[in-house]
């Protein structure tokens, strides 16, 4: 389905994404994010935009090579970043991306 979406939109038509990654310093934790990883995604929409970050962060060969942080893992937050159009969080559940209100900084 989504390489189907891909064909119907024209690249040019495409949104750019200003993403960034926050994770707890260990695993689990409820409190205490910092910020990891930015980086700009290009997607059709919010969906393919975390489909992308998780994919990219998930498969060792895909990670940037300055990318400090472990694998995006449940309760890890992606912050989307569309400037005047609006701040996105998301933070990722058991059964899969959840939009929040905000998230607790360090």
């Amino acid at each position: 389905m989504l390489l189907l979406e891909k064909i119907k939109r024209p690249r040019m038509l495409r949104s750019k994404y200003d993403i960034t990654v926050f994770q707890t310093p260990k695993y689990g934790e409820e409190k205490g994010y910092q910020k990891v990883y930015r980086i700009s995604i290009e997607a059709n929409n919010h969906d393919e935009a975390l489909y992308e970050t998780f994919r990219m962060f998930n498969v060792p060969d895909l990670m940037p090579d300055d990318y400090k942080g472990r694998y995006i893992a449940t309760r890890d937050i992606i912050f989307i970043d569309e400037g005047r159009r609006g701040h996105f969080y998301y933070r990722l559940q058991p059964n899969g991306w959840k939009r929040v209100n905000r998230i607790l900084l360090h």
